[in-house]
C-alpha cells in the first residue's frame, strides 16, 4: 500500500478514483513478487473499499485492519523479514518462529537446534546465502 501512496501525486491521494487507478497501475507491474501479486489478487475486487480509507489519509496498517473484516486473507500474507544489515542485537529481538522463517527462506534447516541462541548462530552463519535470493 505504501508503494501506491509513493506512486501518486500529493493532490491525487484524496481522490478515490485516482487511488483506484494507482492500485491498478501498481498491481499491473510485471516486477512484483509472488506475495505482492497475491495481495493484488485479494485487493482487486474490493478496490473501492480500499480506496475509501486510503483516500482519507489513513496509514496502510490501519487500512489493512479496516478491510480485514470484509477480506481477512489480505492481512495474512506474510512478507519475508529483511535481514541485510541486521546485527546480532537485532536478531535477539526476533522470535524463534521468525528465525526459522529466515532459515527456511534461505533453504537451510537447523537440525538439533533447541535454544534461541542456536537459531541466531545458524542465521548468522548462513548470512551469505541471503544475497543469493
Amino acid at each position: 500500500m505504501q508503494d501506491v501512496r509513493d506512486s501518486m501525486a500529493k493532490g491525487d491521494i484524496s481522490k478515490k478514483d485516482k487511488v483506484e487507478a494507482a492500485i491498478g497501475a501498481v498491481c499491473a507491474n510485471e516486477k512484483l513478487s509472488s506475495r505482492e501479486k497475491k495481495v493484488c489478487y485479494y485487493i482487486d475486487p474490493i478496490k473501492r473499499s480500499v480506496a475509501q480509507p486510503f483516500s482519507t489519509g489513513i496509514p496502510a496498517e490501519r487500512v489493512c485492519k479496516r478491510i480485514n473484516q470484509s477480506n481477512p486473507e489480505i492481512c495474512t500474507v506474510k512478507f519475508p523479514i529483511k535481514t541485510e544489515k541486521m546485527e546480532k542485537k537485532d536478531l535477539t529481538k526476533l522470535r524463534v518462529k521468525q528465525l526459522k522463517s529466515i532459515l527456511g527462506d534461505r533453504g537451510v534447516e537447523c537440525k538439533g537446534c533447541i535454544e534461541k541462541e542456536e537459531f541466531i548462530k545458524k542465521v548468522e552463519d548462513t548470512a551469505h546465502l541471503d544475497s543469493e535470493f
